[in-house]
């Protein structure tokens, strides 16, 4: 089958580049966008001057990956507010500043759309408003000159009527989009409907890159793909000349104390975690062995999701290489 078609990718050596979440929690935080109510007019020029702020903290940290709040230019894509949606056209200038000091510092720019952006849907509106928010995206990102590799994650979305007529409605929706979405597109693997399989039939649909997430292909994985085939054949889903990129994150372990009041009394109990929810931090370990082992001679980048942001970043950075282990920055 042609999903299974393994492409590997030369070696790579010390230049991985290891990106965090939308949140700084270091240097006391640092917001991520504008995020007052529309009443109070928020605007993407506030915006742009926290994502001037972030970008000046990662150069600080040397980190050259970060996935910028989708939100970036407040209400855009808001279907009853479209006093908003020209945005991007009316700070041209100002993104183009920010752009050329991404480039500069070596930046690697992605946002990721949730789970309101679906453009599967069976509903039209709702896939109208998702061909929006994605038309918003790339126009941020053109905007600021950002390359080929600085893309818009998205899971595949809804499943009714089953996994065919669902890849089916997303090729339809993606046939709607402009150029300039289309190529910032790239889907994802998620945790309980659409496996690496499924997402790698919509990349020969659409001829779109892959960005494998290995927590959720351990929970959503109906083929028993071995992850260092897995990684392989997502990786070769990216064109030539453009760094792949794909998510790690380490499975909650802790366990939560829940309280609820009865009468005069508070009851207590235990939540335990769910697999597929995200840690706070990344486990150095694991991540050990996955970039040793699993990804030995592979090239990519890896966006880290973890509750503590750019915190999990630079202590696994700073746990790796008091392992000597120097193969991510």
């Amino acid at each position: 089958m042609a999903w299974r078609e393994e492409v590997i990718r030369p070696g790579y050596g010390a230049g991985m580049r290891l990106g965090f979440a939308v949140k700084v929690l270091g240097a006391g935080g640092l917001p991520s966008h504008d995020t007052r109510r529309h009443q109070s007019e928020p605007s993407l020029a506030v915006s742009l001057d926290n994502l001037d702020a972030i970008l000046a903290y990662c150069d600080d940290h040397d980190i050259r990956f970060y996935r910028m709040a989708t939100g970036l230019a407040p209400y855009a894509s808001h279907p009853d507010l479209p006093q908003f949606r020209d945005a991007p056209q009316r700070h041209a200038e100002r993104l183009a500043q920010i752009g050329e000091k991404a480039r500069a510092l070596g930046m690697r720019i992605s946002s990721h759309p949730g789970q309101y952006t679906v453009l599967n849907s069976e509903h039209a509106e709702v896939r109208r408003l998702a061909a929006v928010e994605l038309e918003v995206q790339a126009e941020l990102m053109d905007g600021m000159g950002l390359g080929p590799e600085c893309v818009v994650i998205l899971h595949v979305g809804g499943a009714a009527g089953g996994t065919e007529a669902a890849l089916d409605r997303f090729e339809e929706g993606f046939a709607t989009l402009s150029d300039a979405a289309r190529n910032r597109l790239v889907i994802e693997n998620d945790d309980r409907t659409f496996s690496l399989r499924d997402v790698l039939e919509l990349h020969h649909r659409i001829g779109r890159p892959v960005a494998w997430d290995i927590l959720h292909h351990h929970c959503n994985d109906p083929d028993r793909i071995p992850d260092r085939e897995a990684l392989t054949l997502a990786l070769g889903t990216w064109p030539d000349g453009v760094m792949p990129k794909i998510h790690y994150s380490t499975p909650k372990t802790a366990m939560e104390e829940k309280k609820r009041k009865v009468g005069r009394r508070v009851e207590r109990s235990w939540v335990l975690p769910q697999l597929r929810a995200h840690a706070d931090m990344i486990d150095p370990i694991a991540f050990e062995h996955f970039v040793t082992q699993t990804a030995d001679g592979l090239e990519f980048d890896v966006m880290l999701e973890a509750k503590a942001k750019d915190l999990a970043l630079l202590r696994l950075r700073e746990q790796l290489q008091a392992r000597g282990v120097t193969t991510a920055r």
